[in-house]
Parts: C-alpha cells; sequence; structure tokens
C-alpha cells in the first residue's frame, strides 16, 4: 500500500510528464514550421515579404508579398471583437446576476451547444443564407466580404467568451456582492464597481480566448471572406486572411518549392501574431486583475 506522500508524488510526476510532453510537442511544432518557412527567404526580403502588396505565387516571376493577408487577418479579427466582446461580455452579466434561475437554466445550455457548432456549419450559412441578404440589402457587387466574415467570427467567438464570463461572474464571493448591497450600493453599482472588478481576470481570460479562436479560424473565412488578396477600403470589400490562404493553396503548392516555403512563412508570420496578441492580451489581464483587487 502507497503512501499518502507516495501518492502525491507520482500524480505530481504524471502531471509534470503530460505538461512536459504538451511543451515538447509544441516546440517540435515550432521547430518544424520554422524549418519549412524560411527556405523562403533566400528568394525575397523578409521586409518586402511581409510589407509586398502582391500576392501572386504562381506568376512568373512570382510575387511573395503578404501584406493584403496580414490586413485582412488584423482587420477581419479586430472587427469581429468589436462585436463580439460588447454582446459576450454584457450577455453573461444578465445570465449571471440579472437573468432568473429558470432563464439561466436554459439559456446557459443553449449558449454552450451555440459554442460546439462546427465552423463548416457556420461558414455554409454565411455563404447560402447572410452573403445574398448583405447583397440585396446594401447593393453590394458581392456578399461574401470582409463585414460577412466578421460577423460569422464574432459568431463563432460569443458563446466562447459568454459561457467563460459567465463562470467568472456567477462565482465571485456573495459576500462582496452582500457586503456591497448593505453599505447602499444600488445593483448596477454592485455589478460595475464590485462584480466586473473581482471577475476582470476571468472575463479577460474568456476574451483571449474568443479572439484567439477568430484569428486562427480558417474555414470561416475560407468560405465567407470573398479571397480576394489586396488592401480593402471598405467593410464590403472581400479579402484573404492569411489562414484562408494557406488553406487554399497548400494542397497545390509544389513540395518544398517556393510556394510551399511562401505559405509555412505565412503560418510564421501568423503565429508570431497569435502569439504576440496573447503575451499582450495576458499582461493587460493581469494589470486588470491587480486594478480590480486593488479597488475591492
Amino acid at each position: 500500500m502507497l503512501s499518502r506522500n507516495q501518492k502525491e508524488r507520482y500524480i505530481s510526476r504524471f502531471f509534470f510528464a503530460i505538461s512536459f510532453t504538451s511543451l515538447t510537442i509544441l516546440l517540435l511544432i515550432s521547430i518544424f514550421l520554422f524549418m519549412e518557412g524560411l527556405p523562403i527567404f533566400k528568394q525575397v526580403s523578409p521586409l518586402k515579404f511581409i510589407l509586398g502588396n502582391y500576392w501572386y505565387p504562381t506568376s512568373d516571376p512570382p510575387d511573395f508579398g503578404i501584406y493584403p493577408l496580414i490586413i485582412g487577418s488584423l482587420l477581419v479579427t479586430g472587427i469581429s471583437g468589436l462585436i463580439s466582446i460588447p454582446l459576450g461580455v454584457m450577455t453573461a452579466i444578465y445570465l449571471a446576476e440579472i437573468a432568473s434561475f429558470r432563464i439561466r437554466e436554459i439559456v446557459k445550455p443553449i449558449v454552450e451547444l451555440l459554442a460546439a457548432l462546427p465552423s463548416v456549419v457556420i461558414g455554409f450559412f454565411g455563404m447560402v443564407i447572410f452573403a445574398p441578404f448583405l447583397q440585396n440589402v446594401f447593393h453590394i457587387p458581392t456578399g461574401l466580404n470582409m463585414f460577412n466574415a466578421s460577423l460569422m467570427l464574432a459568431f463563432m467567438s460569443i458563446p466562447t467568451i459568454c459561457s467563460i464570463s459567465e463562470d467568472a461572474i456567477y462565482n465571485v464571493p456573495k459576500s462582496l456582492k452582500e457586503a456591497s448591497l448593505a453599505l447602499g450600493a444600488t445593483h448596477l453599482e454592485t455589478i460595475t464597481r464590485v462584480i466586473i472588478p473581482a471577475s476582470i481576470s476571468g472575463i479577460s481570460t474568456s476574451i483571449i480566448l474568443g479572439l484567439s479562436r477568430a484569428m486562427g479560424e480558417t474555414m470561416v473565412v475560407l468560405m465567407v471572406a470573398g479571397g480576394a488578396a489586396m488592401v480593402p477600403s471598405s467593410v464590403f470589400d472581400p479579402v484573404r486572411p492569411m489562414t484562408a490562404s494557406i488553406a487554399a493553396e497548400m494542397a497545390e503548392a509544389p513540395f518544398r518549392g517556393d510556394h510551399y516555403y511562401a505559405l509555412f512563412a505565412t503560418g510564421i508570420v501568423l503565429f508570431l501574431f497569435t502569439f504576440c496578441f496573447n503575451i499582450i492580451a495576458d499582461f493587460i489581464a493581469h494589470r486588470y486583475r491587480q486594478i480590480g483587487e486593488a479597488s475591492l
């Protein structure tokens, strides 16, 4: 029979092994990504690759400029965040603090079910139903554009933001809420000055996960963004984010050719953008957590 200390030691080693395996896999994927992407810079400089305005990898000579792809990815993610963050957080506040128990028990599973919808289903909805609607209402040449893609990505992000934020808000100690109400604060003042600062860490985490999913999404933007590798001048212009370009062209790129290397280099840029975004978001979340704890 193992003693309690031995059990804890084995459990600790088991979790360490799992963590080490995860980090090792991530490291190997990163090494492979850089090994397959860096050779393109023998043909084109990194500055020209990132700031180049033309992406024509099959022309003669080819053009490997991913600036329009970067702008497309940032704009689509940014607009989807402007839509999904307020809706997701406000819905979470309503479910946790305002809605009745019966409504919460009905709506919360529906929200979590929406988070499980396959991205291809959402992309199909945006392509078949929402694109013709946009085209007819706004009288634009095509409904497959940046706004359509942003709205579908927001639709994907809202359940994640709402579900995690609702759990964070709901798990705030009741003693904080009761103390605020006992001091004469209204319910609205308690929500804005006590509950939200106390749960800001969980809310920030939900936003990070939601926007990370939007930035890395492939199928939706491939189906509804329009696929035009150009810098948009309007929200109704078609765009081609980096993920869509990689997914659409990788099967056609000759193995270990310049086009192949350029797509992997695009993946490197996407990886660095996502990495930097997560570092900045984590810093902001930590900063707001400190501010929230200080205000309490």
